[in-house]
């Protein structure tokens, strides 16, 4: 470890440990969703949601956006990252609601139904193996409802051609692409 590391892991999980511990809002796993995230999201996702270009998507201001298309919802809670991940199905919801009003866009998160365990249950298995491919389906359908005027263009950030695509890759179905 680089000098420095082991008192920003242990501010870390200190911040980690009060967050736990801060009541009510803690789902099934037993923490609140905002330390469920740090724990199985953050790795990858960063604290601020940020991600990592050309590899790991960003959820700031855009994460809702796949709210808005048929089988976005299948697909936040179908990606490898959040289907295998060891929460339960209502801690899993509770972090995905997190994630959508923590990162929004806010007109999103302000109306958005909540995910809830029975629809967390209904997609998360299989895991979804094809996520470049059924990314990449959901960002033409969210640019095309742009295009006719139904809400906003997927981000740029969020360009078909700025997603990593597979040879072989299978088109989607409305299903999750599962």
């Amino acid at each position: 470890m680089g000098r420095g590391a082991l008192p920003r892991r242990a501010a870390w999980l200190a911040g980690a440990a009060a967050l736990a511990a801060s009541g009510p809002a803690a789902a099934a796993s037993g923490n609140p969703p905002q330390v469920d995230y740090m724990l199985q999201c953050q790795g990858c996702h960063l604290e601020d949601g940020s991600g990592s270009p050309g590899s790991v998507p960003s959820f700031r201001d855009a994460v809702g956006r796949y709210l808005e298309v048929p089988g976005g919802r299948a697909f936040l809670v179908g990606v490898p990252g959040a289907s295998t991940s060891p929460l339960d199905d209502a801690a899993l919801a509770a972090v995905l609601n997190w994630i959508v009003e923590a990162f929004g866009p806010a007109e999103i998160a302000a109306e958005f139904a909540p995910f809830s365990a029975e629809e967390v249950a209904r997609h998360r298995r299989p895991p979804l193996t094809d996520v470049d491919a059924v990314r990449a389906e959901l960002l033409r359908r969210l640019d095309a409802r742009g295009a006719a005027g139904q809400g906003a263009a997927a981000p740029a950030a969020w360009s078909p051609e700025r997603v990593r695509s597979r040879p072989g890759s299978a088109k989607p179905s409305d299903s999750g692409g599962r």
